[in-house]
């Protein structure tokens, strides 16, 4: 996919043509995945820049404070020497406030649009547990199933908790371990016996289904969204 760097609104030729048309040739390949139900990367990446270009406007010290987890050390420093140049020269921030200003509310419209594909997607998602939960639901498995409601995907989760600036963060990490038909003698606890006795470290593991109707590509749309609502179900 067409990819923009964290500072493209301000690197080489600040020019608003220019940067306005850089910025749609991104967009067009954006809207072209979330017409094709296709959300990841593409929102992720498009909400970074968008937030990327606001914190710009605020302020360098903004920047520092709100996106500690995206940008490195090098970005970071990337951005202050292009604000610290920028802010001298009233013409040149002129223009870059016109290009920020534009690319703003086009990079709003889209995520718009890719926020309306996700809580779609995300009504659609059921969650149930498999047998009974153990007190520690930190790791465990978890049953896919979308529109061929007989077809499931098999994955091993590990949620992580951690701390930075005060805040705590939540994370999971899944892989994909089988892929099986479901049948009246394949059931999902079926499914969660097999995995106790090939994985004898987890004698007593949390299992979850996740079931929709829908037809959306697994990895790039059902799969993210379904990790993070499976997150919020286990910490609720």
């Amino acid at each position: 996919m067409r990819s923009l760097s964290e500072t493209w609104f301000a690197e080489g030729f600040i020019d608003f043509e220019l940067k306005k048309y850089t910025l749609l040739a991104y967009l067009q390949e954006v809207n072209r995945y979330f017409n094709e139900n296709k959300l990841y990367p593409q929102l992720a990446d498009l909400v970074f820049h968008y937030n990327n270009i606001v914190a710009f406007r605020e302020n360098k010290k903004y920047l520092q404070e709100h996106f500690p987890k995206k940008l490195t050390g090098i970005q970071m420093e990337k951005l202050q020497v292009l604000y610290d140049r920028l802010i001298e020269d009233d013409e040149l921030m002129q223009e870059l406030e016109s290009i920020i200003h534009f690319s703003a509310g086009k990079m709003r419209n889209v995520i718009e649009d890719g926020t309306g594909i996700y809580e779609f997607v995300e009504e659609k998602i059921s969650i149930e547990p498999v047998g009974l939960v153990p007190i520690d639901t930190r790791e465990g498995y978890f049953f896919l199933s979308s529109s061929d409601a007989h077809q499931t995907r098999i994955y091993s989760y590990r949620l992580s908790f951690f701390e930075k600036h005060d805040e705590r963060y939540r994370s999971i990490k899944t892989s994909l371990l089988d892929q099986r038909r479901r049948s009246i003698t394949q059931t999902y606890q079926h499914f969660k016996s097999d995995l106790i006795r090939t994985f004898t470290e987890l004698p007593n593991p949390a299992v979850y289904s996740i079931e929709t109707d829908l037809d959306f590509p697994v990895d790039e749309t059902l799969l993210p969204i379904a990790k993070r609502r499976l997150v919020k179900y286990i910490t609720a």
